[in-house]
């Protein structure tokens, strides 16, 4: 392989591993402003006691983030030096106003949340949880302008071939930038809401008799499928958006090749690009027109549509596009059965009363939402080629003159960092679960009422 595609390779790497603590994160720092708020309404001990469990995966899970972050902007001047110099006036001061208003605040009352309990008043701990769980949005808010800004540029200029802002209220609130940003945040909601209830089986698999694992499992299971319902609407409108500003995406997410009306929603296919058609087809008739076009006479666009008159392919990899797609829908749809069907059982019967194999199987989706959203990610970012910056800068124009064989060795070290980290904060969080029990026991919060006051997350954080 090229530089160009090792380059691409390396940083899709470098973005998967960062977007998974992220994604923890903004949603796991509003839940436990949640918790701390029932406590202190409440007096349950129960609240404090999730609290001071959840917020040491939010420290560890912030942690990788930060530090995953700051190894993905190196490689902005490293092997994507073409970025900066062709689009820097816009995508210098949309990731400086992360810093500003993002960043820093999470810096300093991160401390606070983490270690002040016992140091500060508790409205002030809460506060500071806020202002955390503020910030971890408005690092997404960012961000995600950014993103969608490549996706759906506006307000700018072009000047010797270099882009000048000219609108900055067009450049942060382009036309895709809303649907993107309402997407992320319930994928971040999901994501937290499967890992608080597939983690808080596990501990009660593992025989932990707090009383908070099961005040967890039921929060995240009606978090879970309060969202998803939501998501699949959000994700419709997004489409919808996508398919106006980006119809070689859709095309291709479909696996349409020629413009049509009535165009199958195909389960099962395997796109054939070099022959432009798919091989063994499973589909329902009509029902791509009907939820892009809503009538099954609806007219989509087809992949053959962006070929150029020399034979070159303006639309992005076939196969890739619609395998992700497909997946990422296919967990959203088991994130609606399982949570949909467990939450009945528990508004039926209780808690206490799920067997083994309801738990078995939230465990099983503890980690549901990492994969949707990086499916999700990929059908997006791949989704975008040949283009950086949509219609502005495409990727073979922004990428350095670093060699194949320097970036393939740091890839290969990347990678192995990365699979270390991973398999490390995994084996942390059921280190952690399996140890609650016990430390919930020695703070008195294992049981409904008053106690295990705030300063026991300062003891055990």
């Amino acid at each position: 392989m090229d530089a160009l595609m090792l380059s691409r390779i390396q940083f899709g790497a470098n973005i998967s591993f960062h977007i998974l603590f992220p994604t923890i994160t903004i949603a796991l720092a509003w839940l436990l402003l949640f918790f701390k708020i029932k406590h202190t309404t409440t007096g349950d001990a129960r609240w404090i006691a999730a609290y001071r469990f959840w917020v040491k995966v939010f420290a560890l899970s912030f942690a990788l983030g930060v530090v995953s972050g700051i190894t993905m902007s190196f490689q902005f001047g490293t092997n994507w030096p073409g970025f900066m110099e062709r689009v820097g006036n816009v995508a210098g001061p949309l990731l400086a106003y992360e810093v500003l208003t993002a960043f820093f605040l999470e810096a300093v009352f991160i401390g606070i949340m983490l270690f002040g309990a016992s140091r500060v008043p508790n409205w002030a701990h809460t506060a500071a949880t806020f202002l955390v769980a503020f910030g971890t949005t408005m690092s997404a808010f960012w961000i995600l302008v950014l993103n969608s800004w490549m996706h759906t540029p506006a307000g700018y200029e072009l000047r010797d071939g270099v882009v000048h802002a000219t609108d900055w209220w067009a450049i942060i609130f382009n036309p895709s930038m809303p649907y993107r940003l309402v997407h992320m945040l319930l994928a971040s909601g999901l994501t937290v809401a499967f890992l608080v209830a597939g983690i808080s089986a596990f501990r009660l698999l593992a025989g932990d008799r707090g009383g908070s694992a099961r005040l967890t499992l039921k929060t995240g299971v009606v978090m879970g499928a309060v969202l998803i319902p939501i998501q699949i609407f959000a994700g419709d409108m997004h489409g919808l958006n996508t398919l106006e500003h980006q119809p070689q995406k859709v095309a291709a997410m479909e696996g349409n090749w020629q413009t049509r009306a009535n165009v199958p929603l195909l389960l099962f296919a395997i796109p054939d690009q070099q022959q432009r058609k798919n091989h063994y087809e499973i589909g329902i008739p009509g029902g791509a027109s009907l939820i892009l076009k809503h009538s099954t006479d609806g007219v989509v666009p087809g992949l053959d549509d962006f070929v150029a008159a020399d034979g070159t392919v303006k639309h992005p990899p076939v196969a890739a596009v619609f395998w992700s797609f497909r997946i990422m829908v296919g967990v959203g749809l088991a994130m609606l059965l399982v949570s949909w069907g467990i939450g009945y059982l528990i508004a039926r019967r209780g808690v206490d009363t799920l067997g083994v194999w309801p738990l078995r199987l939230l465990v099983a989706m503890t980690f549901s939402g990492w994969v949707a959203t990086l499916a999700g990610w990929y059908t997006t970012e791949i989704g975008r080629q040949p283009w950086l910056v949509q219609g502005v800068l495409t990727t073979a124009e922004a990428v350095g003159p670093v060699t194949a064989p320097m970036v393939a060795a740091t890839l290969v070290v990347y990678l192995a960092i990365y699979v270390a980290l991973l398999a490390a904060y995994i084996g942390v969080l059921l280190y952690l679960a399996r140890t609650a029990s016990r430390v919930e026991s020695e703070t008195g919060s294992n049981v409904p009422g008053r106690g295990g006051a705030p300063d026991a997350i300062a003891a055990s954080a």
